[in-house]
């Protein structure tokens, strides 16, 4: 019994757990570094000296830099994350509202185009080439419509 054992390595299955955790760990590590990188550039109440130190502080002591930085701006992190996912959802509601708001269908405008051959203010032709454009994507009914009216 003068030899030391290490129980990680007499029994292969522990030996594979070991290094599992390991890679575990390692991996938890850099998602972590890079997260704390991240707030730090995307922080807008951090001025840019601030930011240039902790990003300092976590590249030539980086266990002890991100650490710290979780410490004393941790709590905050998820906040800021929040907020920002917050307003991207707002910009993308926005942006999808306006654009389905400023575009009429090729469904509404040709029942607009059929509304007005029913009316008799367009002729079949007429209906046709307009009914042609719109599906075609090149104009709107409102034009075909305001054309034939004219006349």
């Amino acid at each position: 019994m003068s030899a030391q054992t290490y129980l990680a390595y007499d029994y292969p299955l522990l030996g594979a757990f070991w290094t599992m955790l390991m890679l575990f760990l390692w991996i938890m590590w850099f998602i972590l570094l890079f997260r704390v990188i991240t707030d730090i550039f995307r922080d807008d109440g951090l001025s840019g000296w601030a930011k240039t130190g902790w990003l300092v502080f976590c590249i030539l002591l980086p266990f002890l830099g991100v650490f710290v930085y979780v410490i004393a701006r941790g709590k905050n992190m998820g906040r800021r994350e929040t907020s920002r996912a917050r307003s991207q959802r707002e910009e993308f509601d926005a942006y999808i509202k306006k654009t389905a708001a400023g575009t009429s269908s090729s469904v509404d405008e040709l029942a607009r185009l059929s509304e007005i051959r029913d009316r008799g203010a367009i002729t079949d032709e007429e209906f046709r080439r307009a009914k042609e454009l719109v599906l075609s994507g090149h104009g709107p009914a409102e034009r075909a419509g305001t054309g034939a009216s004219a006349r």
